[in-house]
């Protein structure tokens, strides 16, 4: 394999490893949201969390097999990116969120852009899937932070689990 190649493939593992990390660092940062959501007797919004928490845990795993289907000797990243920020108020969740899946997709058409230059069309168009899924959780995290700051407590009150 030429040098020149070798240094494409190294671009493109460097970014679905970021990817991974990113993704792993949201998964915690999702399942301590729905914890603490759950305590708080907020059973809707923490079972949607943690839903958004599994399919972020599946884009983790869809970067690793891409990483293995493009050199099999390399293990994918365990690292996580970004620190968990613990004991978030419920009002506080949804506009975080909103905030970093935004930041996640920006990185991800970056990193989609870096494949294609480098010639890996199979692993840009993973990115171009997971962005899409990423939007999907952009716009429920962002409506629902819209509605808390619109509705208050009367929304609240209906994410309980016994509503």
């Amino acid at each position: 394999m030429s040098t020149e190649r070798n240094e494409q493939i190294k671009k493109v593992i460097e970014v679905l490893n970021k990817a991974r990390s990113m993704e792993l660092g949201a998964i915690l940062q999702y399942l301590n949201q729905h914890y603490g959501l759950d305590d708080d007797d907020y059973g809707k919004l923490a079972s949607e969390v943690k839903k958004i928490a599994i399919d972020e845990m599946k884009h983790a795993e869809a970067f690793a097999e891409r990483i293995k289907d493009i050199d099999g000797s390399l293990e994918p990243t365990t690292e996580v990116d970004g620190k968990t920020i613990r004991g978030q108020e419920v009002e506080e969740i949804f506009p975080f969120n909103a905030n970093s899946e935004n930041e996640t997709m920006i990185a991800y058409n970056n990193f989609m852009k870096i494949c294609r230059e480098n010639n890996d069309s199979v692993s840009a168009t993973l990115f171009e899937k997971i962005i899409a899924e990423e939007q999907k959780h952009f716009n429920y995290f962002d409506d629902t932070a819209a509605h808390i700051k619109k509705l208050g407590n009367s929304f609240l009150a209906r994410q309980t689990s016994g509503n």
